[in-house]
């Protein structure tokens, strides 16, 4: 068994390196998602807000449909 012998370093360098890997592999997955959900969050909100000022009344109905258009789009 490995943690009876002292000389038997390299399972924990090894057991090391895997916990780095993965530290790191989910850093970057993070990394580049992050603007992705921002993205979709601001869409998202901008969405809300249109809908809101079209349930109040304040644009018509063709330029509600104008406006989801162009947002939907970027």
């Amino acid at each position: 068994m490995w943690y009876e012998c002292n000389n038997n370093w390299h399972y924990f360098g090894m057991h090391g390196f895997w916990w780095l890997f993965w530290i790191i592999a989910l850093i970057v997955i993070f990394l580049v998602l992050k603007p992705y959900l921002i993205n979709k969050k601001e869409k998202d909100s901008s969405l809300e807000i249109l809908r809101r000022k079209y349930a109040s009344g304040n644009i018509s109905t063709e330029e509600y449909e104008e406006r989801k258009r162009i947002l939907e789009n970027e």
